[in-house]
Order: C-alpha cells, then structure tokens, then sequence
C-alpha cells in the first residue's frame, strides 16, 4: 500500500556547510507553526539525531544504504512521516560523499535517489562571488540528482540579494538565507558537535535559530518542495519472536555514554527486553535484577575521572561480566570495560589499558566477520558496522575480522559466549540475529538465575 510521505532532505556541499544548524532552524520553525514532523539523518551518525530529537521530543532515525536495503529506507520513511505533516532529513558530509569517499553509495545524493527525496543544497558562500555559481552548477550537474533548491548558510541580509543572483545561475531555486546567528552558535570537538544534553540552554538556541528561520527562508516554499515527493511503498512491520515473560537489560545512558540508534535499542523492545536506564556517572550499582547489559559509545574520555570515583559502579560492572552478564560494549563502553583510561582506573573486566591518542583511528565502514563463536553470532556470520575514534586500546581484541569496503582488514573486539567488547558501533538492522541472539542469550542467563 502506498501513503503520502512529505519529505525534504538537506544536503551540503561539504562537513562544516551548516546542514545541522539549518535543520534545528527549519524543524523548530515548522513547529511553531504547528506542522507535525518527523527527523532523519543520512548515515551513521549518533550526535546529530540528538539534536533532533531535542527540537521534536521523539526520536531522530537513521537511514544508512550500507546498513539498509533500499526497501527498508523508504518503508521507514513512510511509517514515520505524518501524511499531514513533513520528515526533514538532514544529509551527511557532502552530498555525494559515500563509502570508501569513491563512490556515492550510501551518500546523501544516493538516498535522496532511492527514496524520491526533493534536496536542497546548503552552502555557506564564504570567500566568494561568481564562483558560487560554477560550484553549485557542478553538484547539479555531477551526477544523477534530486536536488531542487539551494539555502544560503552565513550570510547577512544585506548581502543576500547579491548571493542570490549568482546562485541563481546555477538553474536551482534559492529557498532563502540563514544569517549567522551568534548566540545560537553550537560548540563541536573531536567528534563533531557537543552533545544536546549538554547545551543548558538549547531550546533558546532553538529559537533564535527559528526566528531566523522566519525572517529569511522561504518556509512555505520548502513545505510545498517537501509535498512533491512521490508517495511510498508501506510494508508492514517485522513480526519478531518476542521473549516472554520479557527480559531486563540495563542500558548505560548518561553523559558519557550516549551514543545509541534508536532502532537498535527498539528492535531490542520489539523482541521483548525492558530496556533499564542507568548512569554509571551517578548510580552506585547496575539495576537489581537485569539479564544484560548495554554499554554504548560516547564520551568516557571527559568524565575519566568521575567515572574512576565511582567505585562502588565499576566494581559491580566488574564483577557482572565476571559472573557471565551477557553485555554489549561498544566503543566507549568497551573502554570503559578497561582497567585503566587515559590512567584512570576504569571497571577492569578486560584486563587492558586504553588511552586517546591525538588522531582519528582507523574508521568508517565496515563488515564484521566472526572469527569464533560468541555472544551475539556463529562463527563466520556477519554484520555491518562502523568506527569512528580517537581511542587506542593495548589489545583490541581478535574475536572478529574487520573489513573496509577498500579492502582493508584487521581483528578487532574481545568476545566469549557472554561478551562483545569492541570499538565497533553494531547496527541490528544490518543483521537482526545478532539482536535476537542478545535476547535470547539475557532469556537463557535469566531462567539460569531464576531456579
């Protein structure tokens, strides 16, 4: 069955173009006008769906073609998206920047493709003048495209009209400018922009961003844009088997650990967990009386120190992974899973050290092949995932082969019956009985501990 699915996505010409403070501008403006929405982000990203979710109060989606097949992107899109209302979908990098940087597989332009997305360019028009034009010519020209309109990011009021006339020879609609906006500015550091919890004054922000909006985007246009894309194909959702009564997993949510898909953490409701929340910042102990554990990505490395003062928390994560807790730690989590971080005593159930180095590590795509038998898979099964860290582990694990779509390999996580510690962020939606088996295997600790 098709539905009516208004969808618009953001693209950008490069990271740093403003494509995130664009987005916060258009979603608060619309609604303010009492629009329902829906948000989405192109690619793996976990920071910016924060953001989002901040502006609407429900949660930002991922859509990854390296993680999804097409049919599932446009499905999600049309379950999501109030026929009465609009989905905004922000890009990521630029817009046809996709695996391996080569191709535009799983680019912004690519998902814009499959899913009948009308795009508009943002670009921030700084250091130039008529090769505005020759630029915005190129990505409408590049390559097979649904871009319609370009928003002019960074520049004043004054300066619109003459920016704008240049665009315009490019043959794309200008749908308005975005005038820098100072005291809505949002801060970024190693990876990317500070998280949304930790803005105490976010939804001001907001606001001006909103009020921005108001002046000098054509709000109606972009709506009416939005309304031009074609209906979507709507399957009706996987039926998953459920375990009863349902398991309790605790899933670590606090400032430093925060990086989560929100499907994964719904695919792992859907199949019958109570998803637990605690801090291991601020709680003295796990929750009584949970089957699993989730520790996601984030940023231990800022709190190294509170997180080392809570004793009393990483001796009980310690001695939970002893006692064969089955657990997920991924990335921040695996590190927190150290004995020490950056020299700052940590749970200690791997008997490793981990520091953060001053660059990026290897990241990116790529496809996880079990090398043995574990928690979450048969040796030899496979997943997708992705890296991105500055974190340097003194053993990093050999459990899986990591392999980039370039061709590149290496082992990566520590694994065991109960356990998958690794820098790499899992996407259940890649692989789905890599969840179930989580489930099951919390079901199995749950009825041991039960008798």
């Amino acid at each position: 069955m098709k539905r009516n699915a208004p969808r618009l996505l953001l693209g950008g010409t490069g990271s740093g173009c403003g494509k995130t403070t664009v987005t916060l501008a258009l979603l608060r403006a619309w609604q303010r006008q009492g629009i329902p929405l829906a948000a989405f982000k192109c690619g793996p990203d976990y920071i910016d769906p924060m953001f989002h979710t901040a502006v609407l109060g429900v949660p930002s989606r991922n859509l990854d073609l390296y993680f999804m097949e097409e049919t599932q992107v446009c499905a999600a899109l049309a379950r999501r998206i109030p026929p009465d209302g609009l989905g905004v979908v922000e890009g990521a990098m630029g817009f046809y920047d996709g695996v391996s940087g080569t191709t535009d597989t799983a680019s912004a332009a690519h998902l814009a493709r499959t899913a009948g997305i009308p795009a508009v360019l943002v670009v921030r028009p700084k250091g130039q003048s008529l090769s505005l034009a020759a630029e915005l010519h190129g990505f409408r020209t590049f390559a097979e495209n649904t871009l319609a309109g370009v928003i002019l990011n960074g520049v004043s009021a004054a300066m619109y009209p003459f920016y704008r006339t240049i665009a315009e020879r490019s043959g794309l609609r200008v749908y308005g400018f975005l005038p820098p906006v100072a005291e809505a500015a949002i801060p970024d550091r190693h990876l990317g922009l500070v998280t949304a919890a930790e803005i105490k004054d976010l939804q001001y922000r907001l606001d001006r961003l909103a009020d921005a909006a108001e002046q000098g985007l054509d709000l109606a246009g972009l709506a009416a844009l939005a309304r031009t894309a074609p209906p979507l194909e709507e399957h009706p959702e996987q039926i998953l088997p459920l375990v009863s009564p349902p398991v309790r997993i605790a899933v670590a949510q606090d400032s430093a650990f925060c990086f989560y898909y929100a499907d994964n953490l719904e695919r792992l409701s859907a199949l019958g967990a109570e998803l637990v929340r605690f801090s291991p910042l601020e709680d003295a102990s796990l929750p009584e009386g949970v089957d699993g554990l989730y520790l996601g990505g984030g940023y231990p490395e800022l709190y190294a120190e509170r997180l080392a003062a809570n004793v009393s928390m990483r001796e009980s994560v310690r001695g939970a992974i002893a006692r064969g807790l089955p657990a997920i730690a991924e990335c921040g989590g695996f590190q927190y899973l150290h004995r020490t971080l950056n020299g700052f005593p940590m749970a200690g159930a791997l008997p490793l050290d981990a520091h953060i180095s001053d660059r990026l590590q290897p990241f990116g795509y790529v496809e996880l092949t079990a090398a043995r038998d574990n928690l979450l898979c048969r040796k030899g099964e496979r997943i997708r995932a992705h890296e991105f860290h500055y974190g340097v582990s003194s053993d990093a694990g050999d459990g899986f082969t990591a392999c980039k779509p370039n061709g590149r390999t290496w082992p990566c996580a520590h694994v065991t019956d109960t356990l998958y510690a690794g820098y790499p962020h899992l996407y259940f939606g890649a692989n789905p009985d890599f969840a179930e088996n989580f489930v099951q295997k919390c079901a199995a600790w749950r009825g041991k501990h039960d008798t």
